[in-house]
């Protein structure tokens, strides 16, 4: 018996391969499956099944991809319905891998057709769960990204109290959960940094499975829940209908481009530029209007969270042998319109003595005098609500990035915007998205608040750094 937990950092999402006398399956697969064949294909196994936890709203499934080009059979659990070819499984229903088998357990309250896998070993004992989105490592999956019109938060969190109290808690102690996400998803609220853990374990550490009542329990997994970001449920109905294939995507993709071919694309296509590069190196010089979206952070999450349109075509900037990279992540959410990059990135921008742009940055001492000598400057925070409300300086205004398209029609494009966020990254896309729509002095604080916090600036509970 062998099984691979595949984890992807940028998603925060886990992929498992199980494999058994030449049988292998794969549960919730990534869009580009290569990497599934070929693992298979090493070790002398034929791929027999393509398990999916649910409909995946954070990322686009190779699911489809994956069952052309191996033969496997999709499997959904009970109520989903998909227009490609695929087994729904009844609840309880069992599928033999080698001397493996993998019982479906219908666990809705995430989604309605929410499945937990539990895989026997070959005495047919319960050995470990593969919880999808139904049961994470310290949390439970958020219960309100059923559609509008049918179930409530309430209800689908009521839903999946019970599917866990009866059909998960009561398996034995030593069960492993192999959960779909950890750390850093937006699928749940306070999941841990660790990606695997006994189900006994989770018994006692895990908030939501030591709730007092059901009642308690949708208290509290339905407190504090931000808005999902618009892109889950576009990816979730492209997970239910279908999506071009990632070949044809990489290939529409990976087109250079000299920069006068570059230039009249983004005239002609409509296209947004989609700076890929480090903040700092972007900040320096940029082509006029572009966004910044590091691939060096959660590129692919920002992305789904502030375009949003998937059809929006796209043009990069890339750092030299990125491009491929760009386009598989910016796939995975269900970006499959990059068009092209510029060959030869911003030196060859500047080689042809194109217009740049630049993003001024100040050092948190310098900050400090510019606030001293005026206190009525704007300053921007664009952590998250919890972030802020953690800690910041009392002068500043939350502006969340994630929600920077509700925002920016407050902002007086003739002001001056000082930018920070916890430590630069995201501050320089928000600034980036600010120059792009028309405000001229935008201002990154360097360092963010790791820097600021440190500063002798007036923190929101009245209190300075102590810098003894």
């Amino acid at each position: 018996m062998k099984i691979e937990q595949i984890y992807t950092g940028c998603l925060a999402e886990a992929a498992y391969y199980i494999e058994s006398n030449g049988e292998a399956v794969i549960i919730d697969p990534l869009r580009e499956v290569q990497p599934y064949i070929k693992k298979a294909k090493d070790a002398g196994a034929t791929i027999k099944y393509i398990f999916e936890t649910h409909f995946h709203a954070d990322f686009v499934s190779g699911h489809i991809d994956l069952a052309k080009q191996s033969g496997a059979t999709i499997i959904y659990g009970p109520t989903a319905k998909t227009t490609f070819d695929s087994h729904i499984a009844t609840d309880g229903e069992e599928f033999k891998i080698g001397e493996l088998t993998i019982r479906a357990l219908h666990t809705p309250g995430h989604t309605p057709e929410s499945t937990t896998y539990l895989l026997l070993d070959k005495d047919n004992q319960p050995y470990c769960i593969f919880s999808g989105d139904t049961l994470f490592i310290g949390d439970v999956g958020r219960p309100d990204l059923v559609q509008k019109g049918t179930q409530s938060m309430e209800e689908m969190a009521g839903t999946l109290y019970d599917s866990l109290h009866t059909k998960i808690l009561g398996l034995p102690d030593n069960v492993l959960v192999y959960p779909a996400h950890g750390a850093g998803s937006a699928c749940g609220k306070h999941m841990s940094k660790e990606t695997f853990d006994t189900l006994g374990n989770q018994k006692k550490v895990n908030y939501a499975l030591n709730t007092a009542s059901r009642e308690d329990f949708i208290s509290q997994v339905t407190a504090g829940i931000l808005p999902p970001p618009q892109y889950f449920a576009k990816n979730a109905a492209i997970n239910k209908n279908g999506y071009e294939s990632f070949a044809d995507v990489r290939e529409k993709g990976l087109i250079p481009m000299n920069p006068e071919d570059f230039e009249a694309t983004v005239n002609h296509e409509g296209a947004l530029i989609l700076d890929t590069r480090d903040p700092q190196e972007f900040a320096k010089g940029f082509i006029p209007s572009a966004i910044n979206i590091g691939l060096g952070g959660q590129f692919a999450p920002w992305v789904g969270a502030l375009i949003t349109d998937l059809q929006q075509p796209l043009l990069l900037i890339v750092e030299e042998g990125k491009a491929e990279e760009a386009i598989t992540r910016l796939a995975r959410v269900g970006y499959d319109n990059t068009i092209g990059y510029l060959e030869g990135g911003m030196e060859s921008w500047k080689a042809a003595d194109k217009d740049t742009d630049r993003i001024a940055s100040v050092p948190v001492d310098e900050f400090e005098n510019i606030y001293a000598e005026n206190p009525d400057i704007h300053v921007l925070d664009v952590r998250k609500p919890g972030e802020y409300e953690s800690g910041h300086l009392e002068f500043t205004s939350m502006r969340p990035l994630d929600y920077i398209n509700d925002w920016t029609n407050e902002v007086n494009t003739s002001a001056t915007y000082y930018i920070h966020c916890a430590g630069g990254y995201r501050s320089m896309i928000a600034a980036s998205i600010l120059k792009a729509r028309g405000v001229e002095n935008v201002i990154d604080i360097a360092g963010g608040y790791a820097a600021l916090k440190s500063s002798g600036l007036k923190r929101t509970d009245g209190t300075f750094a102590d810098k003894n």
